[in-house]
């Protein structure tokens, strides 16, 4: 199950209580204070971790609370330290102050943490209140609250490539010929219900991660459809490649109008999405009249069109090369060196 929005309730442990205490052995003429530290609360820590790709393991669990700190002990003995909580979260998650409404931090790459909720001081024992002229103090300190936040974790899918289009333009039956990705495949809209992302392969040892979003529809930006729940994850992608089926059956968009849809909700979403490199692909070349209808939409669009068919195989060593070149010149936006390549590439 795929979520990628959870919100959770975090509490850093409290410091334990400093001991007031004195000594009192045998054979020893004077005592004196020996009440020890309390030991400090647990802390809660948010880790981006590789291998998640879904918020699910954390909005399971609404409350997040870490141990409180043990009190001083005796004989100058110190308080145990409360057990912290690192919560893990895929790597893309962003992390907010629900309250404040402040971004905390973006946590972009694999083992970045932040420190959302600091554990309390262990209180000091009334060792720490001995001088010259107060040899035996009976004052201690408490231990100081833990913090406590509640927090919104939004998760935006790190990828090189974002695929995008209308229902049933064949984004998902790419995907599953790329790579190892099985997104659910049939002949009726909205079959992708959840983003998908696959890792594609490519001769001398170069990898891409692609990402398969539901289809788009008109107004998916108000919110219609799937597409305002997923549109912010193709926000981080480097290269958007629009796929467009180049035969649509009767009642069905032309091509031309289906991209001037997509590229209009993109644009209404963010500007900056929108301005995004794009590769332009027409799916479903194996079909009758399908080399005119592609000749037509390079026309009408005035820029190039990638003929594929993904159901066949067709053009798609072109396309992931072309791909690949538009994502050596955009690197993904908020990660360093997103490629997994070969240096010697």
């Amino acid at each position: 199950m795929f979520v990628d929005e959870a919100e959770i309730e975090v509490r850093a442990g409290k410091g334990g209580h400093g001991c007031v205490s004195f000594r009192r052995e045998r054979f020893v003429p004077r005592g004196g204070p020996d009440g020890g530290h309390g030991g400090d609360g647990g802390s809660i820590y948010i880790q981006a971790t590789s291998g998640l790709n879904t918020l699910l393991d954390v909005v399971s669990r609404r409350h997040w609370f870490a141990k409180n700190g043990r009190p001083g002990e005796g004989s100058n003995r110190r308080g145990r330290n409360g057990r912290g909580i690192t919560i893990k979260v895929p790597v893309g998650t962003l992390v907010y102050d629900h309250e404040k409404g402040v971004l905390l931090k973006d946590l972009v790459e694999a083992g970045q943490q932040i420190v959302v909720a600091r554990g309390g001081k262990g209180g000091r024992g009334n060792t720490a209140y001995t001088t010259p002229t107060n040899q035996a103090p009976r004052q201690a300190d408490p231990g100081e609250p833990g913090e406590e936040r509640l927090l919104r974790l939004e998760l935006k899918l790190i990828a090189d490539i974002g695929l995008v289009g209308l229902p049933n333009a064949g984004k998902s039956t790419l995907l599953s010929r790329l790579s190892r990705a099985r997104p659910k495949i049939a002949d009726y809209p909205f079959t992708t219900t959840e983003p998908q992302l696959g890792i594609v392969e490519l001769s001398g040892l170069r990898r891409l991660v692609m990402a398969d979003l539901p289809g788009l529809i008109e107004g998916a930006h108000t919110g219609v459809g799937l597409g305002d729940t997923f549109l912010r994850h193709i926000e981080r992608t480097g290269v958007i490649v629009h796929i467009i089926d180049v035969m649509p059956g009767n009642g069905q968009p032309s091509p031309v109008e289906a991209y001037r849809t997509i590229r209009e909700e993109l644009q209404q979403y963010s500007a900056k999405l929108a301005a995004k490199p794009e590769l332009v692909v027409a799916n479903k070349m194996d079909l009758t009249g399908s080399l005119a209808a592609v000749d037509q939409l390079r026309g009408e669009l005035g820029m190039d069109v990638v003929g594929i068919s993904a159901v066949v195989g067709e053009g798609l060593d072109r396309l992931l090369e072309q791909v690949w070149t538009l994502c050596r010149r955009t690197p993904t936006d908020g990660v360093d060196d997103t490629l997994v390549v070969g240096k010697n590439d």
